[in-house]
């Protein structure tokens, strides 16, 4: 059985990860981009847009943050490659767009409840693309290097996004780290 290649580029914020994930890829046409940002203030549409404009426009881009492996299966035909930037801000979207969780207030119950979710989520994706007959590049922050968060949330969502990452870091087969837009490395 033919098994679909992993690589996890993660790193801190600015750190390089899309640019060099779409280094990766260049050059190739058959692409498909899942965008996970969402355009909730004039910074992100500005973010969005400027990552927009770094694509090849030959790639083809799904916009979705869930029901990933639901939604990204019927678009795989013709394509050796997908690019999913990023877990980070999928996780952001559950967290703060989706759930209806006072974070000040949260239960260690509704915060399992959440991180359970957003694990199966990445648990499909991650099975899809072993089943995928191509290439899959996952991006994500690394959140867990600097400052405790002073929120309930912020604590929460490194917490969660440091156990994901630990999940598909796991399961790659090449893992890069990068460092102010230098690519480490680290498995693989």
């Amino acid at each position: 059985m033919i098994m679909g290649k992993i690589i996890f580029i993660t790193g801190g914020a600015r750190s390089g990860k899309s640019r060099f994930a779409e280094t990766l890829l260049s050059g190739k046409k058959d692409v498909l981009y899942v965008a996970t940002a969402l355009g909730f203030d004039d910074e992100m549409r500005d973010r969005i847009a400027r990552h927009r404009s770094h694509r090849d426009p030959a790639w083809v881009t799904v916009e979705c943050y869930r029901d990933l492996a639901a939604t990204l299966k019927g678009k795989l035909e013709g394509r050796c490659h997908i690019l999913f930037d990023c877990v980070t801000l999928m996780i952001n979207n559950r967290m703060v767009v989706d759930s209806r969780i006072e974070w000040d207030r949260a239960s260690m119950e509704d915060v399992d409840k959440l991180e359970k979710e957003i694990r199966m989520e990445v648990s499909d994706l991650v099975t899809l693309a072993r089943e995928f007959k191509g290439e899959t590049i996952i991006v994500s922050n690394e959140l867990g290097m600097g400052l405790v968060p002073a929120t309930p949330l912020g604590r929460h969502y490194r917490d969660i996004a440091g156990k994901i990452n630990q999940e598909i870091a796991g399961a790659a087969d090449l893992v890069y780290f990068m460092i102010s837009g230098i690519p480490m490395k680290v498995k693989g």
